[in-house]
């Protein structure tokens, strides 16, 4: 457990550019680096996460560190992935930090985005070679990546995954394994945290008390949100109404893209906003609230998704699913991650110079951190 606390702490210290990078670090750090789960078992994982509710890549998080130690894992990954941005925003939120004004935070933003490049492409090579094996697989994920660029929203996310995972299931033939065997418990667990889940997305609406409203607003922004942080604030506004100002969203917005981790803290810089409550504690409140939803529906979901996708009926799924994630993560690095961080030819080489290096010598991500830092203040002096 301690181990997944630090490594998760780690990552979330640096982990800039972010939901698709994200998957991108996870999937060096803990497929490829320290082997903590397999590349299939992370694929089916990343598809499940892609259909719920609440924060992709801290669920994924979540997982890994629940394969890795349990429930506990999953807390520490949760706590290891959150808590730098968590403290950096409350922080900004009660001291007014100008972040923005910080030219050596620019440069750091700059170098960060670029390296993130480099670890997503990494991470689409990597899946690519082993999820992109014929004509059909790759027919798949370019069609997936085009409808996701060409279209937008909840709708057009889901889609490639379902209708892959349809078409593996009527067409492709795998031969029959033996399937795990399924935990006796894995129904029960299900009931209890969906159980939970609606339990807590009711019962706190009845109370007026201000940390219980708190709780709840933001309990209900991380239960309905998909698609990432981006679409929390336009959600948040006509819940909290008059409790925090619209100066406090902007702000809250705009410092969430400028630390690492995840997006959905923009709910600590928000609930330390919040009038007559203690900064730390709204902070610790609203943020924990906007991501219990979706640990409670993944940890609800895993047992029937598991047995679904360990099925030998449902191999030729698996099959499609896995390359329409690659797909998925393709139009990603194009828009946003590529789109953000790349603006002019010298970046195109330093991307390409930084991939090179990360796949010829196996480098840190931190010497490659290092390096784009060096080519940032060296470009600024131009």
């Amino acid at each position: 457990m301690l181990e997944v606390l630090f490594r998760f702490f780690v990552l979330g210290c640096m982990s800039f550019g972010g939901p698709v990078a994200h998957i991108g670090y996870f999937q060096r750090e803990f497929v490829e680096k320290r082997k903590w789960i397999e590349e299939d078992k992370f694929s089916t994982a990343l598809s499940l996460c892609q259909f719920l509710p609440g924060p992709a890549s801290s669920q994924l998080g979540m997982f890994i560190g629940y394969h890795r130690a349990g429930y506990i894992g999953a807390i520490a990954a949760f706590i290891g992935f959150t808590f730098p941005s968590f403290a950096l925003l409350t922080a900004a939120a009660m001291y007014s930090a100008s972040l923005g004004e910080s030219s050596a935070l620019a440069l750091l933003i700059s170098a960060a985005k670029l390296l993130a490049v480099v670890v997503v492409a990494d991470a689409i090579w990597t899946m690519a070679r082993k999820f992109i094996s014929d004509a059909v697989t790759l027919v798949v994920c370019v069609a997936s990546a085009s409808w996701i660029l060409w279209q937008s929203g909840l709708v057009a996310q889901l889609m490639p995954i379902l209708i892959a995972g349809i078409l593996g299931w009527l067409f492709i033939r795998k031969p029959e394994v033996a399937t795990e065997a399924k935990e006796p418990t894995g129904i029960k667990q299900t009931a209890i945290l969906f159980g939970v889940f609606a339990a807590l997305l009711v019962l706190p609406a009845l109370s007026s008390a201000p940390v219980i409203s708190l709780f709840n607003h933001f309990y209900q922004a991380g239960s309905f949100v998909f698609g990432g942080g981006h679409v929390v604030l336009p959600l948040l506004q006509p819940l909290i109404g008059d409790s925090v100002s619209g100066d406090a969203l902007v702000e809250g917005y705009a410092a969430a893209q400028l630390v690492p981790g995840p997006m959905f803290t923009i709910a600590s810089y928000i609930g330390a906003s919040m009038e007559g409550i203690n900064p730390i504690l709204g902070s610790a409140v609203a943020t924990i609230a906007i991501f219990l939803p979706g640990a409670l529906l993944l940890f609800a979901a895993i047992p029937v998704w598991q047995a679904v996708m360990n099925h030998h009926k449902f191999a030729g799924s698996v099959v499609l699913i896995n390359a329409a994630v690659v797909g998925l993560l393709v139009a990603a690095f194009y828009q946003p991650v590529w789109m953000s961080a790349v603006h002019g030819v010298s970046d195109v080489v330093a991307v390409i110079v930084g991939f090179a290096v990360l796949r010829k010598f196996n480098l840190s991500v931190f010497w490659l951190l290092a390096g784009m830092l060096v080519y940032a203040i060296a470009k600024s002096m131009m």
